[in-house]
């Protein structure tokens, strides 16, 4: 959240995905920033909710960019794999943060 105030973003925090998901059910989110391992429902879950929500609505997609610890090889594709449009590793620098939402923002 520090970095996104940094970085001049308005930003709402949930503490687990499926509060996450209420959030953005009720709200007008440009874009998602999940950690992909969350107690009650995690990233993963998270996404393919929007995913599902956004498809039988008709909606245009959230774009949604995974934070997670887990560093290993394959995880970044996984990530994509799962719907999601970017991946950052935990702990995140400013100036990739910063890059990435330019990114996704612009592609979206």
């Amino acid at each position: 959240s520090k970095q996104l105030e940094i970085l001049g973003f308005p930003y709402d925090i949930a503490s687990n995905g499926a509060e996450g998901l209420k959030r953005w059910r009720s709200g007008d989110f440009h874009l998602v920033l999940t950690d992909c391992h969350m107690p009650i429902m995690d990233g993963f879950e998270l996404t393919a909710e929007i995913r599902d929500t956004e498809k039988s609505l008709q909606m245009p997609p959230t774009p949604i960019i995974a934070i997670t610890a887990n560093a290993l090889e394959g995880e970044a594709e996984r990530c994509l794999q799962a719907g999601m449009d970017g991946y950052l590793a935990k702990p995140i620098e400013l100036n990739a943060l910063r890059q990435k939402l330019i990114e996704v923002m612009a592609s979206s």
